[in-house]
């Protein structure tokens, strides 16, 4: 599936505060409360400073955002060599657990992706 926004920047760390500005601007395009865009941010800070552990250097890191309704599920990813799945008992993935409805992580031969789904709490309040 085609996402609706994509992000591409250098897998440094110096980058993920540009990432961190593009979810929260994607989040208030969708109407999200501030605090649903702050557990976003968080969540995507977090997803993008695992990744940066195991990220291939001169790599990128690759966010790929699908919207609906009231839901924001994003796609990131870096460039690793010999990827291997994030530690699920870690802070980080705990950290990452609370802020999302859904979280996940998949490896292939050279990239490692961990995708995470936020819903705003606005979307669940009867009109």
């Amino acid at each position: 599936m085609q996402p609706d926004a994509e992000v591409r920047l250098p897998a440094d760390s110096a980058y993920v505060a540009v990432l961190r500005i593009a979810t929260a601007g994607i989040a208030a395009r969708l109407d999200f409360t501030l605090d649903d865009i702050e557990d976003l941010r968080m969540a995507v800070g977090e997803a993008s400073a695992m990744l940066l552990d195991r990220a291939r250097p001169g790599g990128q890191l690759i966010a790929r955002f699908h919207l609906s309704d009231g839901r924001i599920e994003v796609r990131v990813s870096a460039d690793a060599i010999r990827p291997s799945p994030p530690d699920t008992d870690s802070f980080a993935w705990q950290v990452l657990t609370t802020t999302a409805s859904d979280v996940s992580a998949e490896v292939t031969d050279d990239l490692l992706t961990i995708a995470l789904t936020v819903t705003s709490t606005t979307s669940s309040t009867p009109a």
